[in-house]
């Protein structure tokens, strides 16, 4: 039975402690950059090995997938809403990120769970190339993720510090540029899962109708 017990696989153990970085980051977020950037970073990090440790420990759970997930959201909608206030004039951005953010991961999620797959990241042969490549290319993942959590965390390290530079040149700002490709795309794949999750749930409404037709 204990090899069963869910809330202490080592992976979710993991969680738990990417849980209480993330609110000791958001504790010290709106003064403490350093402090504050040091555990959100710590948790982004820990975020690419709790994964490897439930493919290794044989640990994948339903319950991990989802603390994983609700965990990544909720950490940068909470960093989005700093943005928010540090730069203003670029509000309504970093409002449409978050709602993209969170609206499309969470139907994607809710789809694939009607479906009746293992993971949110099973997409099949017949659904979106891109999105399937997405999914399933572990590097391309780690990139598009890590990319995108820099370019947010740095706007949000500028707003205290220009940090090291290269010929009287922040490193962050001549970095921003390409991260931000990178952000903008990770919203385009968001909009792209949350476009095929809502097709899919309509496909699913559609096929209840037809049966119950049949049936009647």
């Amino acid at each position: 039975m204990a090899d069963n017990n869910v809330y202490l696989f080592v992976p979710n153990l993991i969680g738990y402690a990417r849980v209480v970085l993330g609110v000791g980051s958001l504790l010290f977020m709106p003064y403490y950059h350093v402090i504050a950037a040091t555990f959100y970073i710590i948790s982004g990090l820990l975020d690419a090995f709790d994964g490897h440790a439930a493919r290794a420990l044989n640990q994948s759970s339903k319950f991990g997938a989802m603390l994983d997930m609700l965990t990544d959201r909720c950490a940068t909608m909470c960093l989005l809403a700093t943005l928010c206030h540090f730069y203003p004039s670029f509000m309504f951005f970093f409002q449409m990120v978050m709602v993209i953010d969170i609206s499309c991961h969470w139907i994607h999620l809710h789809t694939s769970t009607m479906m009746g797959k293992t993971s949110h990241k099973n997409i099949d042969k017949e659904e979106n190339t891109l999105l399937r490549f997405y999914y399933t290319n572990r590097i391309f993942l780690f990139f598009m993720c890590a990319g995108n959590e820099l370019f947010y965390a740095f706007l949000y390290l500028l707003h205290f510090t220009d940090g090291w530079t290269i010929f009287g040149f922040s490193i962050m700002k001549i970095l921003l540029v390409p991260l931000f490709f990178v952000a903008v795309l990770k919203v385009v794949f968001a909009l792209m899962q949350g476009a095929a999750a809502w097709y899919n749930i309509g496909q699913i409404d559609i096929k209840e109708r037809v049966e119950a037709a049949k049936k009647e």
